[in-house]
Protein backbone atom coordinates (compact mmCIF):
# COMPACT_ATOMS: atom_id res chain seq x y z
CA UNK A 1 0.00 0.00 0.00
CA UNK A 2 1.67 3.80 -1.04
CA UNK A 3 1.26 5.70 2.07
CA UNK A 4 2.68 8.85 0.60
CA UNK A 5 -0.61 10.11 -0.63
CA UNK A 6 1.31 11.03 -3.91
CA UNK A 7 -0.51 9.68 -7.14
CA UNK A 8 1.78 8.07 -9.25
CA UNK A 9 0.33 9.25 -12.97
CA UNK A 10 0.63 12.66 -12.34
CA UNK A 11 4.59 13.94 -12.57
CA UNK A 12 5.12 17.26 -12.41
CA UNK A 13 8.55 18.16 -14.09
CA UNK A 14 9.31 21.58 -12.75
CA UNK A 15 8.36 23.47 -15.21
CA UNK A 16 8.77 27.25 -14.75
CA UNK A 17 5.68 29.66 -14.43
CA UNK A 18 5.72 32.78 -16.51
CA UNK A 19 5.32 35.99 -14.01
CA UNK A 20 6.39 38.40 -16.39
CA UNK A 21 3.20 40.60 -16.80
CA UNK A 22 2.16 40.57 -12.55
CA UNK A 23 3.09 43.33 -10.48
CA UNK A 24 4.49 43.11 -7.67
CA UNK A 25 3.72 45.17 -4.41
CA UNK A 26 1.69 48.00 -6.06
CA UNK A 27 -0.54 48.36 -3.24
CA UNK A 28 0.75 48.58 0.74
CA UNK A 29 -1.01 46.53 2.88
CA UNK A 30 -3.77 47.37 4.98
CA UNK A 31 -2.60 49.15 8.51
CA UNK A 32 -3.54 47.09 11.48
CA UNK A 33 -6.35 49.95 13.30
CA UNK A 34 -4.61 51.05 16.34
CA UNK A 35 -6.53 49.46 19.52
CA UNK A 36 -8.97 51.43 21.90
CA UNK A 37 -7.34 52.80 24.91
CA UNK A 38 -8.70 51.23 27.99
CA UNK A 39 -9.58 52.81 31.04
CA UNK A 40 -7.58 51.55 33.78
CA UNK A 41 -10.46 49.65 36.34
CA UNK A 42 -11.30 51.74 39.44
CA UNK A 43 -13.36 49.49 41.45
CA UNK A 44 -16.58 50.74 43.20
CA UNK A 45 -16.24 51.76 46.66
CA UNK A 46 -18.24 48.80 48.21
CA UNK A 47 -16.07 46.14 45.88
CA UNK A 48 -13.22 47.73 48.16
CA UNK A 49 -14.86 47.55 51.48
CA UNK A 50 -15.81 43.68 50.62
CA UNK A 51 -12.14 43.05 49.79
CA UNK A 52 -10.55 44.89 52.92
CA UNK A 53 -13.52 43.16 55.25
CA UNK A 54 -12.67 39.46 53.49
CA UNK A 55 -9.00 40.29 54.29
CA UNK A 56 -9.70 41.13 57.75
CA UNK A 57 -11.54 37.85 58.42
CA UNK A 58 -9.23 35.68 56.72
CA UNK A 59 -6.03 37.39 58.69
CA UNK A 60 -8.23 36.41 61.91
CA UNK A 61 -9.40 33.14 61.05
CA UNK A 62 -5.54 30.89 62.65
CA UNK A 63 -6.27 32.79 65.91
CA UNK A 64 -10.15 32.50 65.85
CA UNK A 65 -9.91 28.91 65.04
CA UNK A 66 -7.26 28.79 67.97
CA UNK A 67 -9.49 30.28 70.13
CA UNK A 68 -11.71 27.95 69.91
CA UNK A 69 -10.15 25.33 70.31
CA UNK A 70 -8.38 26.48 73.40
CA UNK A 71 -12.36 27.67 75.09
CA UNK A 72 -14.25 24.27 73.60
CA UNK A 73 -11.55 21.49 72.26
CA UNK A 74 -12.28 19.68 69.29
CA UNK A 75 -15.85 20.63 69.37
CA UNK A 76 -14.82 23.93 68.37
CA UNK A 77 -12.50 23.57 65.87
CA UNK A 78 -16.08 21.25 64.35
CA UNK A 79 -18.04 24.61 64.48
CA UNK A 80 -15.37 26.76 63.22
CA UNK A 81 -15.02 24.83 60.42
CA UNK A 82 -18.77 25.23 59.55
CA UNK A 83 -18.43 28.82 60.03
CA UNK A 84 -14.76 29.03 57.75
CA UNK A 85 -17.44 27.27 55.30
CA UNK A 86 -19.66 29.94 55.08
CA UNK A 87 -17.00 32.37 54.39
CA UNK A 88 -15.55 30.08 51.89
CA UNK A 89 -18.98 30.54 49.58
CA UNK A 90 -18.33 34.60 49.69
CA UNK A 91 -15.45 34.87 48.76
CA UNK A 92 -16.44 32.18 45.73
CA UNK A 93 -19.10 34.56 44.92
CA UNK A 94 -17.31 37.67 45.03
CA UNK A 95 -14.62 35.62 43.05
CA UNK A 96 -17.18 34.44 40.70
CA UNK A 97 -18.44 38.29 40.28
CA UNK A 98 -14.76 39.18 39.25
CA UNK A 99 -14.71 41.45 42.12
CA UNK A 100 -11.81 39.43 44.05
CA UNK A 101 -8.50 41.17 44.27
CA UNK A 102 -5.06 39.53 44.10
CA UNK A 103 -4.14 40.49 47.66
CA UNK A 104 -7.56 38.85 49.33
CA UNK A 105 -6.29 35.97 47.02
CA UNK A 106 -2.57 36.08 48.74
CA UNK A 107 -4.22 36.28 51.89
CA UNK A 108 -6.91 33.31 51.77
CA UNK A 109 -3.49 31.30 50.75
CA UNK A 110 -1.42 32.53 53.42
CA UNK A 111 -4.42 31.45 56.21
CA UNK A 112 -4.97 28.07 54.30
CA UNK A 113 -1.08 27.40 55.05
CA UNK A 114 -1.36 29.03 58.51
CA UNK A 115 -4.11 26.93 59.70
CA UNK A 116 -2.59 23.73 58.84
CA UNK A 117 0.43 24.91 60.54
CA UNK A 118 -1.57 25.18 64.10
CA UNK A 119 -0.63 22.45 66.09
CA UNK A 120 -4.12 21.11 67.20
CA UNK A 121 -4.41 17.81 69.16
CA UNK A 122 -7.40 16.70 67.29
CA UNK A 123 -8.33 12.96 68.06
CA UNK A 124 -11.45 12.90 66.44
CA UNK A 125 -10.35 12.04 62.72
CA UNK A 126 -13.34 12.87 60.75
CA UNK A 127 -12.98 16.82 62.21
CA UNK A 128 -9.46 16.80 61.02
CA UNK A 129 -10.57 15.48 57.70
CA UNK A 130 -13.29 18.00 57.44
CA UNK A 131 -11.09 20.86 58.55
CA UNK A 132 -8.80 19.81 55.72
CA UNK A 133 -11.26 19.37 53.08
CA UNK A 134 -12.18 23.13 53.87
CA UNK A 135 -9.23 24.29 53.48
CA UNK A 136 -8.74 22.06 50.16
CA UNK A 137 -12.40 23.27 49.01
CA UNK A 138 -10.77 26.86 49.47
CA UNK A 139 -7.37 26.29 47.95
CA UNK A 140 -9.08 24.58 45.04
CA UNK A 141 -11.24 27.47 44.46
CA UNK A 142 -8.24 30.12 44.38
CA UNK A 143 -5.23 27.88 42.89
CA UNK A 144 -6.78 24.89 41.01
CA UNK A 145 -3.30 24.11 39.14
CA UNK A 146 -1.16 23.65 41.85
CA UNK A 147 -1.44 20.02 44.49
CA UNK A 148 -0.33 20.88 48.32
CA UNK A 149 0.77 18.22 50.37
CA UNK A 150 0.87 20.17 53.43
CA UNK A 151 -2.18 18.42 54.92
CA UNK A 152 -2.20 16.40 58.38
CA UNK A 153 -2.12 12.37 57.59
CA UNK A 154 -5.37 11.02 59.74
CA UNK A 155 -4.46 8.68 62.26
CA UNK A 156 -6.46 5.92 62.08
CA UNK A 157 -6.29 2.45 64.28
CA UNK A 158 -4.75 0.11 61.90
CA UNK A 159 -5.44 -3.08 64.18
CA UNK A 160 -9.05 -3.61 65.09
CA UNK A 161 -8.10 -6.27 67.37
CA UNK A 162 -6.32 -3.81 69.37
CA UNK A 163 -10.27 -2.33 70.29
CA UNK A 164 -12.41 -5.26 69.81
CA UNK A 165 -13.08 -7.96 71.59
CA UNK A 166 -10.56 -10.53 72.60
Amino acid sequence: MDYTAKNAEHVDFGGEVDYSGHQWFQEPPPRPEPQPVVEPYIPEQSVIMQNEAFGFALGAAPNVLYGRYKQYGQLGVLAWCSEFGELIDSLKELGFRGNMFVTTRTQALRTCEEILKLKLDIEMQIILMYLSSQVMRLRRFLDGERQWDDYPAPKFPLDYRQYGPS
